[in-house]
């Protein structure tokens, strides 16, 4: 598919999340859950942050996406993942998975198998460095994050989204997105993302609510993907235009979400076939 016709797409993708509005439940870590909530409310999207183990697995079961990130999760929180991830299989609504601190915890790695073991999960979305430790491979990472792009993350995406028969999406400051065959590399973006907290979670969540709507308009998770990565690729430039400071910078990318239109999309997205 040439470059026109998948950025054609990905702004119809973007311009249908706002028409439909779709439920996302997000299941995620303590830091980032204002910043995953506002985010989805600016992209057009309705945010539900519904993680108690005895209420999840019904909510899911009305919700049209599942975004779990597993960035501080605790035993009652993993216990409600689980039962989040049954519901969504039942209900065959889109997962995305952010295996936040995989590449530092390994016990993180045996929960991701377990996760992929009970049902099909659509989409990883993970830095790079998260993306070569799933792939058994050695990353140099401090704490939850990355130190930059890593050689060999292209094979190593490919191995990750093979092994586990899904989509893999690995952000740096070039973002790989592979369905394990065909890769892109989308180029949007900017250094301030790395300044705030929660750029990568805020990613996730937009790629579950872009995967919602795929179906609905005949394409797939692997377009859906990249929709999300470089939605707020191009939304991280506009605001980087308005302030270089991190506390205004916070506030004008919530204000480019909320502005982002398909039309922005394709004038300016910047994707690598």
């Amino acid at each position: 598919m040439e470059k026109n016709q998948v950025l054609e797409k990905i702004g119809n993708i973007v311009d249908t999340v706002r028409q439909k509005n779709p439920l996302i439940d997000c299941i995620t870590n303590v830091v980032t859950v204002n910043d995953c909530a506002n985010i989805l409310l600016a992209f057009g999207a309705s945010p539900a942050m519904c993680d108690v183990f005895d209420e999840v697995y019904n909510f899911v079961q009305i919700s049209n996406a599942l975004y779990i990130n597993i960035g501080t999760c605790n035993r009652e929180q993993e216990g409600a993942i689980i039962q989040a991830i049954l519901a969504a299989k039942q209900a065959n609504i889109p997962i995305v998975l952010d295996p936040v601190g995989c590449a530092a915890i390994p016990k993180r790695l045996a929960m991701i198998d377990y996760f992929f073991n009970i049902a099909k999960i659509d989409l990883v979305k993970g830095n790079m460095g998260e993306i070569m430790a799933l792939a058994g491979l050695k990353a140099e990472v401090k704490g939850v994050d990355s130190n930059g792009d890593i050689y060999g993350i292209e094979e190593a995406s490919k191995k990750v989204s093979k092994k586990y028969g899904c989509i893999v999406a690995a952000t740096g400051k070039e973002d790989v997105v592979t369905d394990g065959d065909i890769l892109m590399r989308v180029c949007n973006g900017t250094e301030l993302l790395t300044k705030i907290t929660g750029a990568g979670c805020m990613a996730g969540a937009l790629c579950a609510a872009t995967c919602t709507v795929a179906s609905n308009i005949g394409t797939d998770i692997f377009t859906a993907a990249i929709a999300g990565i470089m939605s707020i690729g191009i939304a991280g430039e506009e605001a980087a235009g308005k302030t270089k400071l991190p506390g205004s910078y916070r506030v004008a990318l919530m204000d480019s979400i909320y502005t982002l239109t398909g039309k922005t999309i394709i004038e300016k997205g910047k994707l690598q076939c």
